[in-house]
């Protein structure tokens, strides 16, 4: 066959896909004025923004608002795990270094641990936290990624075929299961990275294995420094960074999946892969990406850091569309639930300011802070909005994890680390109470039509 005539068959078959998508995108587009006609709550949300009930969990509790007479009236964020505010464990463990590990036995068990039980705890995770030599030859180094959350998709899958009992749903086994992908997946994260800058950039391959009796923060800094050093202070604000993201109630979209596909009967690896495929997206995991980029952005665009009319400009100009992607969106602000401020950006803003004192970033951090302090008035102006906008947790976690080192690449995947005791929770929880299989309706809105035969087409 010539060029020519390949070139053309090339074309033919784009031309006949653009007459497909066409079909497609017509055939697909719904009239958003019937969402309010059949009052659907697009979302799973109410007009007014807050979720629909759809469950009840006793893992955590999301706080945005007071009740003063009968009227909610918004207020400082709270978020509570088994019923303990999240405040108060973080400042409860300035001085001890598994503040991740213990979280993890609170959320899983539903009470702190004693002393004697942690220590117990500690020995069972430090025995999970190994991968065979098989798997990281077989799975981890074939088919490299530059995408980690697929990697860490395709990897949790794998290790299906690992399990001798992997359909097992009684809880004695999905706890198990459970164990092992929390102690696994710092393991395949960091691995997985090594491997994609090894195989795709052409990296000096790095594999190191964890050791026994460092917390989940040191051996992620351990494993994936060429020297594996850190200052305590690294592992400390690391260690924090996973304590505010291991569980945000059920009601996040990666949760909810969880309940979802748990409900249906699968095994754990397709339901804990199926949350990793929520949380790769930018609206839920991938936010702290798209804030980085936000403001690499401005950084490059605005000379005089200090200059507040200068950032508020051009802030403007982000929300008209006239700067950064042209979506009129400043990353970072604004929560779903949290209206006066989000618990954990409040928390992590005060450990990214001691980490960019130690880096020498404070000029850094100060525009961060500029940003925040005018990007909630401006976006209430520009979209006359009554409820307060407040910056989330990815305004400030990005930029701790930059100056910690961890690559882009290892953001989302560090999140994936951090929530995978809250899946494993909501998973056990789901499993515990023996829920009917979640079923929402979707109202039909086309028509019936009669059949008619290709030929009178």
């Amino acid at each position: 066959m010539s060029l020519e005539k390949e070139e053309k068959n090339s074309v033919i078959k784009e031309q006949d896909f653009e007459e497909l998508l066409k079909y497609c995108m017509s055939s697909g587009r719904i009239n958003p004025d019937l969402y309010a006609e059949y009052d659907v709550k697009r979302g799973l949300r109410d007009s007014n923004g807050k979720g629909v009930l759809t469950g009840l969990t006793e893992i955590s509790d999301v706080v945005a608002y007071d009740i003063v007479d009968g009227r909610k009236i918004p207020s400082d964020g709270r978020l509570y795990y088994q019923g303990y505010d999240v405040r108060d464990l973080v400042a409860s463990h300035k001085d001890r270094r598994f503040a991740f590990e213990e979280i993890t036995y609170l959320l899983m068990f539903g009470s702190l641990p004693t002393q004697e039980k942690m220590e117990k705890f500690l020995d069972i995770l430090f025995d999970m936290q190994e991968l065979s030599g098989r798997f990281v030859r077989d799975v981890i180094m074939k088919a490299s990624n530059p995408n980690i959350m697929n990697a860490l998709q395709r990897c949790i899958l794998t290790l299906y075929s690992y399990d001798e009992a992997p359909d097992d749903i009684s809880v004695a086994n999905v706890l198990h299961q459970s164990l092992e992908l929390i102690g696994k997946i710092p393991l395949i994260a960091v691995y997985s990275y090594h491997a994609y800058q090894h195989f795709r950039m052409d990296k000096t391959l790095l594999i190191r294995n964890p050791q026994k009796g460092l917390s989940v923060a040191e051996n992620i800094l351990y494993m994936l420094r060429e020297d594996g050093k850190y200052t305590e202070l690294e592992a400390k604000v690391l260690d924090t960074a996973l304590v505010l993201h291991a569980e945000h109630g059920g009601g996040n979209n990666s949760s909810f999946t969880t309940h979802v596909v748990t409900s249906s009967g699968t095994d754990t690896y397709s339901a804990i892969a199926a949350a990793i495929g929520s949380l790769k997206g930018p609206r839920h995991g991938g936010a702290n990406l798209k804030v980085q980029d936000m403001f690499e952005n401005i950084m490059e665009n605005c000379s005089d850091w200090k200059d507040e009319e200068s950032i508020r400009s051009y802030l403007n100009d982000i929300l008209d569309k006239k700067a950064f992607d042209h979506a009129g969106l400043i990353y970072g602000m604004g929560h779903a639930v949290y209206t006066e401020s989000d618990p954990r950006c409040v928390i992590l803003k005060q450990y990214a300011k001691n980490l960019a004192e130690e880096k020498g970033l404070q000029d850094q951090f100060a525009l961060y802070e500029l940003v925040e302090k005018n990007a909630g008035e401006l976006i209430m102006n520009k979209r006359k909005l009554f409820k307060p906008v407040c910056a989330n947790v990815d305004f400030y976690s990005g930029f701790v994890y930059k100056m910690l080192g961890i690559p882009k690449e290892l953001f989302t995947p560090i999140f994936a680390i951090s929530r995978m005791p809250g899946w494993c929770a909501h998973r056990l929880e789901e499993l515990v109470n023996q829920g009917k299989i979640i079923r929402p309706a979707y109202k039909y809105v086309g028509t019936h039509k009669d059949f008619v035969p290709v030929e009178d087409r």
